[in-house]
């Protein structure tokens, strides 16, 4: 029965091994095929003419991830670490809708059992899983955050003060209303969206208006570049699915043993060693 478990394990948790690849391939197909059918669910035609099928799909994919979902809490060392991570939380809420719908049977939930049925859109959140670059990507968000954090303040800032300075040049003749209104301005020209709804009339908000847009670039461009180096460095860094059995962290190097996180043993064949 061990023996089981720890296959099941290797298979349905990492992709280095055949049966692994093939279980993600296949799952992968169902994420994909499960969110057209909620999609094409949406649209009238579709619905009145294929309706049934769509529901026989739709409660096919719900049992499969159902199945998918119960057996990794069962094969995982500790459930709850599972149960409550990020793609646990996501397994669940892919499934659990479906069900949530039977108990709104009357025509007045109508809206209610609409709004839950959008959430198994949320399904294709589990491709994420699947793919070592999503997880090179958040290892470098991660690395880069507080430079990120320190940036987005600046950043804030300069909306704050340049909306102040905006409202005492322009004032409510020009449709700078008040301070919060003209921080909204200072967001949406820095940001280069430019809606237009409020727009400087005298030369000097104007001028300020060109130097928000100019900052605007450096908005892109600044995260861009540091998000760019940390990718850089750990581009040369060999990541791997391998999967905590204790805490559910994802993406441990092929030679590691322990879990970074919690120190725990991991399984596969590093492990084994």
């Amino acid at each position: 029965m061990k023996n089981i478990r720890k296959e099941l394990y290797r298979i349905i948790f990492e992709a280095e091994t055949p049966g692994g690849r093939l279980f993600d391939i296949v799952l992968i197909m169902a994420v994909i095929a499960s969110t057209i059918c909620v999609s094409l669910e949406s649209v009238a035609a579709v619905k009145e003419r294929f309706g049934r099928g769509l529901m026989a799909a739709e409660w096919f994919f719900t049992i499969l991830f159902t199945v998918e979902y119960i057996t990794r809490i069962i094969i995982f060392r500790r459930p709850l670490s599972y149960v409550f991570s990020f793609f646990g939380v996501v397994d669940l809420v892919s499934v659990i809708p479906t069900y949530l719908s039977l108990l709104f049977p009357g025509a007045q939930m109508l809206m209610a059992v609409r709004v839950l049925r959008l959430l198994r859109v949320f399904r294709v959140l589990k491709l994420t899983r699947y793919t070592t670059a999503t997880l090179m990507l958040i290892a470098a968000f991660r690395e880069s955050r507080p430079k990120i954090v320190v940036f987005m303040w600046g950043a804030a800032s300069t909306v704050i003060i340049v909306g102040a300075v905006i409202y005492l040049l322009e004032g409510p003749e020009n449709g700078f209303t008040s301070i919060p209104a003209s921080i909204y301005w200072a967001v949406v020209t820095m940001t280069t969206v430019g809606y237009g709804d409020i727009v400087p009339r005298t030369v000097c908000g104007q001028f300020l208006a060109a130097f928000m847009m100019v900052c605007g670039y450096a908005l892109i461009a600044v995260p861009t570049g540091i998000m760019t180096v940390e990718l850089s460095n750990l581009s040369t860094k060999q990541e791997f699915t391998k999967v905590c059995p204790f805490c559910a962290k994802e993406g441990h190097e092929g030679s590691a043993v322990f879990c970074s996180a919690c120190g725990g043993a991991l399984e596969g064949p590093a492990a084994g060693k």
